[in-house]
């Protein structure tokens, strides 16, 4: 009978079930190597005090601090009663509320000067910070027997505070991790060892005991460095080895004729490439040559020209035989890109038509709304190769859509689309067609390497000449009404010289599940109202826009639920210079292109996030007039949401405001739900922090994997890329 590895052994055997169960469904931790891997949040020094001053709110927090005061208030007319305790810690006080039957155990042992452990979820009450009912632990030498065999658990004078949940406070799950810290001694060293003596690195089963029992400091940093690397390098091992594979697989070289297509386009283009868009092209021409498939990201500003590049490239593959498809996330973008592309392309979008110039091809769109025949007819032009080139939402993903001989797949806007639609679409290829993926978000070189690590990346950070400037400024709606006004003055000035302007909503409106709920709160502060009142929507906006500020100026609106028809001809119209102002949801938040708009209100800014706003910024200021763009808020100066804005309003430089996104809203969000199995497996690393960790950890694995991809020599590294790759995350990188 084979024993079950120590690291392996379900919890529920050594926990117990009841334990092991609100382990599993609430922090998902199921082994006893899972338990050893959730690693303390932060310590609280037995002589120091956890700083109140920064609790998260919303947050299930712990905290160490000293009770000041203790006092039972009456309400209700007498008949209810309330314990309100004040704990401090030198930096902030925090109170703590009991109710009910709940308040005679906490009046006993809470006397001001006890100190002790407090759990519970951080919220707001009459604009102060409060635990509700907190599970408490003292921490004083006379207190209870427990509460004394409690602080006797922990080894040092550093108490590890855990990561906890409302059912599971943090000093239980210390006490769970005494039961299994044990096995830590027979935890497998996945980092090969010359990687680990050359970077004097702790072994691995030293570095868990350290990072849960440190005996002091200096112990939760050499923990810390050696678990960073870990995940750092298995990580990157998993990106290495897809690099690798997919070195391995073979594509046809696309090599393009030198009078052909390319040369013609390049020949009518009215102004020349920036520098940025050369040397990437060279990048991307360079992979096309090779007979291996190419894997590129292509990150640019805002308006940096990403689609000139794409083009140029799609243009190269129809050249040398081949067809292109370019894949958008939303009917408004492919029909724009459509347009635009035909409009640059001129007759050399006309082939096989009358006026169709000689190297010319044809440039189909394919969205799921076209009519029947017009479907039909693109279908067939693809299938025959009558068409070099098309462009399409999910539509082109479909059964039914066959290729004569695809060549290369743009996938514009990265984030939209799931691994499993580029999959699905780079499968109709004879053999796999060459990748190049766009993105508009600048991201931060570490996270494009954590989250895109398969991908090589090029960068486009030069605007082309004759972009303009785009001046932001922060409108405090609640704090200075008049400046709101101000704003629609700005909007009908910048009409009366020419020119056209957004207004952006976060909310489309007029529908049921969109209402606020009854019943909120009556007393709440300036921030909590401007949260608690529903996002303003784009039709009611447009009704009062055109009512009021903005009477007599052509307003038109544009929001996801209009019909794709619709939407286009609202499109059309402003493009055409017939709408003065656009009053829209985000759906013009990537790839909308109308030069002569000038002027952007975003109302509600602070429902937005960083990186939101600098794509929506990027809408105006196209042409050779300046931008304007204008961040309405409701939040009063002190609160975060303000700041948030300011960052935006200082700066138009989207790599910075991707690194404060990332520090803001922590990784996670920023590295996406489609990137959730590499999320999950980061618990140390951070990925902002740690750039030159993961830097080298690339090249580490670079290295290891070129030698032996296979792994064979490490096998305790293949065990750790196992329970790194679970079938999710296998996936994700397989469809990479």
């Amino acid at each position: 009978m084979d024993l079950v590895p120590a690291l392996e052994e379900p919890l529920k055997k050594v926990l117990g079930p009841a334990t092991a169960k609100v382990m599993a469904e609430h922090l998902g931790l199921h082994t006893v190597g899972d338990l050893l891997h959730h690693y303390p949040r932060r310590y609280a020094e037995r002589g120091e005090l956890t700083r109140l001053a920064e609790l998260p709110l919303d947050e299930h927090v712990t905290v160490v601090a000293q009770v000041a005061t203790a006092r039972i208030l009456k309400f209700n007319g007498g008949r209810g009663q309330r314990l309100e305790v004040t704990i401090t810690d030198g930096s902030g006080q925090l109170q703590l509320v009991f109710f009910g039957r709940g308040i005679h155990k906490p009046h006993k042992d809470l006397l001001p000067g006890t100190r002790a452990m407090f759990a519970g979820k951080a919220s707001v009450f009459n604009r102060k910070m409060q635990l509700a009912h907190p599970a408490y632990q003292l921490l004083n030498a006379e207190s209870s027997d427990e509460a004394a065999e409690a602080v006797g658990s922990w080894a040092g004078a550093l108490l590890p505070i855990y990561p906890a949940t409302a059912k599971l406070e943090s000093w239980k799950i210390a006490k769970a991790v005494d039961l299994v810290l044990p096995s830590a001694r027979e935890a497998e060293d996945p980092l090969p060892e010359s990687l680990r003596e050359g970077r004097g690195l702790v072994p691995l089963p030293e570095a868990l005991l350290k990072i849960h029992r440190p005996q002091a400091k200096d112990d939760i940093a050499d923990a810390r460095d050696r678990l960073k690397w870990d995940e750092a390098f298995v990580l990157q091992v998993a990106l290495a080895r897809r690099r690798f594979a997919e070195t391995q697989l073979t594509a046809v070289a696309r090599v393009p004729k030198p009078d052909g297509l390319l040369t013609a386009f390049d020949a009518k283009l009215p102004f020349t490439l920036t520098d940025g868009q050369q040397k990437v092209s060279k990048e991307i021409f360079d992979d096309l040559a090779t007979e291996h498939p190419m894997h590129r990201l292509l990150q640019g500003e805002v308006g940096s020209g990403k689609t000139m590049v794409a083009l140029r490239a799609m243009l190269a593959v129809v050249d040398a035989g081949g067809q292109a498809a370019m894949l958008a996330p939303t009917e408004v973008l492919a029909q724009q890109h459509h347009r635009s592309i035909t409009e640059m392309m001129g007759e050399l979008a006309q082939g096989g038509m009358l006026g169709g110039a000689e190297h010319a091809t044809k440039v189909v769109l394919l969205t799921g709304s076209m009519g029947m025949a017009a479907r039909r007819q693109a279908l067939l032009d693809l299938a025959t190769a009558e068409a070099g080139i098309v462009i399409g939402t999910h539509a082109l993903i479909e059964d039914k859509v066959q290729f004569d001989d695809l060549g290369l797949v743009v996938v514009d806007e990265q984030h939209r689309f799931g691994v499993e639609q580029r999959d699905a679409l780079r499968s109709k290829g004879k053999q796999p067609p060459h990748l190049l993926v766009m993105t508009a978000t600048p991201i931060p070189r570490t996270v494009a390497m954590t989250v895109f690590g398969d991908l090589e990346t090029s960068v486009l950070d030069q605007l082309p000449a004759g972009r303009s400037p785009i001046a932001s400024h922060v409108v405090p709606a609640a704090d200075k009404p008049h400046f709101l006004a101000r704003a629609w003055e700005r909007v009908r000035e910048e009409v009366s010289n020419g020119h056209q302007a957004y207004v952006v909503c976060p909310r489309i409106g007029d529908d049921e599940d969109e209402k606020p709920k009854k019943g909120a709160a009556k007393k709440a502060s300036a921030e909590d109202e401007a949260e608690k009142r529903p996002p303003l929507a784009v039709l009611d906006v447009a009704e009062e826009l055109a009512r009021g500020p903005l009477q007599g100026l052509k307003v038109e609106v544009l929001h996801g639920r209009m019909q794709p028809d619709d939407k286009d001809a609202v499109m059309r119209r402003f493009a055409a210079g017939e709408t003065d102002v656009l009053v829209a949801t985000t759906v013009i938040e990537v790839g909308v292109n109308v030069p002569n708009a000038t002027a952007m209100v975003i109302m509600d800014a602070d429902r937005f996030g960083v990186s939101q706003l600098h794509q929506l910024r990027g809408r105006v200021g196209r042409g050779s007039a300046a931008g304007l763009c204008l961040l309405v808020t409701e939040m009063p100066e002190a609160a975060p949401a303000r700041a948030r804005l300011g960052a935006v309003a200082a700066t138009l430089d989207g790599f910075e405001l991707s690194r404060i996104d990332l520090e803001q809203r922590r990784e996670g969000d920023v590295l996406g739900q489609a990137q959730s199995g590499v999320r999950s497996s980061l618990r140390m690393l951070a990925v902002i922090e740690d750039e030159e960790i993961i830097a080298e950890a690339r090249e580490e694995a670079t290295k290891v994997v070129s030698a032996d991809p296979e792994l064979a020599a490490l096998p305790a590294l293949r065990v750790a890329l196992d329970a790194l790759l679970d079938e999710e995350r296998e996936q994700y990188l397989d469809k990479g």
